[in-house]
């Protein structure tokens, strides 16, 4: 399938990209493409590009939807947990606070790096944002502006 442009000219299809692997491998906190080089410089700070295969990075668009995936799996892990703990076994607040609260915080750290990685994966398989090699670049990577300095 080809894109046709406003002005009727086509553009070629792209090759398709494996969206299960490119995903995997940025769960895994390396670069969807290559599979080598760390997708992230901090916790949750992607790498401007990839050190391996030099894959530009630093216009992928994840912004909230990381933090909402995450928080839509936890929740679906603790409330029903904690639900039948009730229903089971009617613990005091006091207990139910000292289990679920710690439990909550760990799961949405230990989720949120993996999940950001596979969205970011998802982009790129996906042609999404700024990965089209066709397209424009989004923005520049923090700290490079294409202007003089004002």
């Amino acid at each position: 399938m080809s894109l046709v442009y406003g002005d009727g000219a086509a553009e070629p299809a792209l090759p398709k990209r494996p969206v299960g692997l490119a995903m995997r491998r940025g769960a895994l906190g390396r670069c969807p493409k290559c599979g080598e080089g760390r997708l992230f410089d901090g916790f949750v700070t992607v790498a401007a590009q990839c050190p391996a295969c030099g894959e530009a990075m630093h216009h992928h668009r994840a912004d909230d939807f990381p933090p909402y995936v995450t928080i839509f799996i936890v929740g679906h892990v603790v409330v029903p947990a904690m639900y039948f703990v009730e229903k089971l076994w009617h613990p005091d607040l006091w207990i139910h606070a000292a289990l679920w609260l710690p439990l909550t915080l760990i799961l949405s750290v230990a989720l949120l790096r993996p999940i950001k990685g596979a969205i970011i994966g998802l982009q790129w398989a996906l042609y999404m944002h700024g990965f089209h090699p066709g397209g424009a670049e989004d923005d520049a990577p923090s700290g490079q502006t294409g202007g003089p300095a004002t």
